[in-house]
C-alpha cells in the first residue's frame, strides 16, 4: 500500500512522507525514487525524496473508514494543517458540495469524501471526492476529483484504501486528479496504470517575473538563505538585464485587441458556454455555464484573487474569456497568479487573443508587485505562441494531470490528443 498526499494547491511544498507495503491491489513492481521495488517492501520516504527502510507501527485494532461528514470538518482541517496543507474555511470546503450543480443533482449518492477513524474516534485520514460536469461529444460526463489526501503519520499504513475507495466508486465515469505531487504520483499509477493527460507538457511551467526583487526574495528564503531580502537587491539585478536585453516580452497590439475586465460571471457568460459546447462538442470539456462558474469562482472573487478577462465580438458577445488566479506560497513569501482558464471561439485568433490577455495581466501584476505570472498546461497551439514572449520555465517533479475512465470505449477515445484541450479549471486545482 502507499500513503502520501494530494496537494490542494499544484505547486505548494509538500512535507509528509509515505510508506509502500504489500499491496492487494498489485503484484507488479513499481518505480518510487530508490527504486523499482516490489510490494512487500516496507518503504518510507521524508520530504528530501530519499527512500529510507524503516518500521510501520502496528495496532491492535485498525481504524474505520467511513464516509466523510461536513461535521468533521475540525479534524480533517487540523490534520491537513499539522502536515502544512492549506486548507479552506469551513464555508468555503462545505461550498465545494452545498453550492455545487454537480453534487446537488446526485448528493444522496456521492460521498464528499472519506475518513479513516481510529479507536479514539479522532480522524486520522481524509480525501475529499468533488463532483464535476464534463460533456464529451454531445454526452454528459460525471467526472470526481479526489482532493487532499492526507494521513496522520501513525496510520500510514492503511492510507491507501482511502484512495482505493474513491476509485471503486460506480456512479463516475472519469476520475480527474489534477494536484498530483511527486510523493502521491506513484500511487496514482498503482490505479490507473499511468495514464497522463496526452497532451500538454504537465511537467513544467512558464512564467514571467513581475517584481524581481521580491521574486529573489523568496527563492531565496525557499533555498534557506537568512539574509535573503538585503541580497535580493543586487541578485534582483541580473533579472532586470535579462529582461532589458531581451526587449519587450509581448509584441505590440498590432490588431488593438480590446481586452476588458468582468467583476463578476454575467448572463454573457452562459450565451458563451452554449457557443463554446457546439464548437468544442469533440472535445472533452468541463461544463462552463453561468452557474458553474460563479460556484467554481466564488471564494476567490470574494476575496479579490481571481482576475476575469474577456474580449467582446462584433455584436457585444464574448469572443474569449480568460480567468486568472492567485495561487500564492505564502511560507516563502511568494506571490503568484496563474492563468486558471482560456477559451475561445475562434481557434485561429486565440494565440493572438491569448497573447493581449497575459499582457494586460503581467501589467496588472506589476502594478500590484506581484511576483510571478505562471502558465501550466497549455495546448501545443498557445505554448507555440506564448514562447515568442520569452517566458522562463521551471520543472516540476511529476506530471501534475492523469485520469481514468471507468468505460472502456471511452478510455480508448481518450488516448488520443486530439480530444484534449486541458487547463488548470479541471480537477480540483482552481476550486
Amino acid at each position: 500500500m502507499f500513503a502520501g498526499v494530494v496537494e490542494s494547491n499544484p505547486g505548494a511544498p509538500t512535507r509528509l512522507g509515505f510508506e509502500i507495503i504489500n499491496s492487494k491491489v498489485t503484484r507488479k513492481a513499481f518505480s518510487v525514487p530508490g527504486g523499482p521495488h516490489t510490494p512487500g517492501d516496507i518503504l518510507a520516504m521524508s520530504a528530501d525524496s530519499k527512500i529510507q527502510r524503516g518500521a510501520v507501527p502496528r495496532f491492535s485494532k485498525s481504524p474505520k473508514l467511513r464516509e466523510a461528514r461536513f461535521e468533521d470538518y475540525s479534524q480533517v482541517a487540523a490534520l491537513a494543517t499539522r502536515f502544512h496543507l492549506q486548507f479552506e474555511s469551513f464555508p468555503g470546503w462545505t461550498h465545494l458540495w452545498v453550492n455545487n450543480p454537480a453534487y446537488l443533482e446526485i448528493k444522496d449518492e456521492f460521498p464528499i469524501g472519506w475518513v479513516l477513524e481510529n479507536g479514539d474516534g479522532g480522524i486520522s485520514g481524509y480525501v475529499g471526492n468533488v463532483p464535476l460536469h464534463y460533456e464529451f461529444e454531445g454526452k454528459k460526463l460525471r467526472a470526481a476529483a479526489s482532493r487532499c489526501w492526507v494521513v496522520d503519520t501513525p496510520y500510514r499504513l492503511y492510507s491507501l484504501s482511502l484512495l482505493e475507495t474513491y476509485f471503486q466508486q460506480r456512479n463516475v465515469d472519469l476520475f480527474m486528479n489534477t494536484s498530483i505531487n511527486s510523493l502521491a504520483a506513484p500511487a496514482y499509477a498503482i490505479y490507473q496504470e499511468g495514464v497522463p493527460v496526452p497532451v500538454s507538457f504537465w511537467d513544467r511551467t512558464a512564467f514571467w517575473i513581475t517584481s524581481p526583487r521580491g521574486f529573489t526574495e523568496s527563492f531565496l528564503r525557499k533555498k534557506g538563505w537568512v539574509m535573503a531580502k538585503p541580497l535580493s537587491y543586487p541578485l534582483s539585478a541580473s533579472i532586470l538585464l535579462r529582461d532589458r536585453l531581451r526587449g519587450r516580452w509581448f509584441q505590440e497590439n498590432e490588431k488593438q485587441v480590446t481586452v476588458r475586465s468582468a467583476a463578476s460571471f454575467d448572463d454573457r457568460f452562459d450565451v458563451f458556454w452554449e457557443a463554446l459546447r457546439r464548437k468544442k462538442c469533440n472535445l472533452l470539456l468541463g461544463v462552463r455555464s453561468r452557474e458553474v462558474l460563479k460556484w467554481h469562482f466564488r471564494f476567490a472573487l470574494l476575496q479579490n484573487t481571481a482576475w476575469i478577462y474577456v474580449v467582446e465580438d462584433n455584436n457585444s458577445g464574448l469572443l474569449a474569456e480568460a480567468v486568472f488566479l492567485r495561487q500564492d506560497s505564502p511560507e516563502i513569501g511568494l506571490t503568484r497568479v496563474r492563468l486558471a482558464d482560456f477559451q475561445c471561439l475562434d481557434q485561429e485568433k486565440a494565440p493572438a487573443l491569448l497573447t493581449a490577455m497575459l499582457q494586460v495581466a503581467v501589467d496588472r501584476c506589476r502594478r500590484e508587485s506581484i511576483h510571478m505570472l505562471e502558465l501550466i498546461g497549455l495546448s501545443p497551439q498557445l505554448e507555440k505562441q506564448v514562447e515568442r514572449s520569452y517566458p522562463r520555465h521551471r520543472p516540476l517533479l511529476n506530471w501534475m494531470y492523469c485520469y481514468k475512465a471507468t468505460d472502456p470505449m471511452l478510455a480508448a477515445k481518450l488516448k488520443n490528443p486530439a480530444v484534449w484541450e486541458p487547463s488548470l479549471f479541471d480537477g480540483d486545482s482552481s476550486l
